[in-house]
């Protein structure tokens, strides 16, 4: 039986602000800040889990795919158009790591903070 929720999904980040801001554009929600802590910043997501964004000075970011050097973590985000999307996560600042096979039904990208992350049409 479990004993505990999962309150929030973490990404440390240079600027939680900015990234934040970056995935409120991709999947919604509202960035919530408390003016007392500028190192932590939630973007609650209507009927999802909470993203928050913690200041990690010096954050070094994963890279993908780098077995000697692992990414950690990454988030799958379904989409209904992968062309669409990616356009808009390009503009927004993302970086294309494995978009070349047009035929699959996922690309991965990395936010402006470098965590990578998945556009899926599944």
């Amino acid at each position: 039986m479990a004993y505990a929720k999962l309150g929030a999904v973490v990404l440390d980040c240079p600027d939680p602000r900015a990234l934040a801001g970056f995935y409120a554009e991709v999947v919604g929600g509202t960035v919530e800040t408390d003016p007392g802590d500028s190192d932590w910043v939630d973007l609650k997501v209507p009927g999802g889990q909470t993203l928050a964004f913690q200041a990690a000075p010096g954050h070094v970011p994963p890279k993908w795919p780098a077995p000697d050097h692992p990414q950690q973590f990454h988030l799958d985000l379904e989409v209904a158009d992968l062309d669409a999307a990616e356009k808009r996560v390009l503009a927004l600042g993302a970086t294309p790591l494995d978009t070349a096979d047009r035929s699959r039904t996922w690309r991965v990208y990395a936010d402006p903070s470098g965590h990578p992350f998945c556009l899926c049409a599944c």
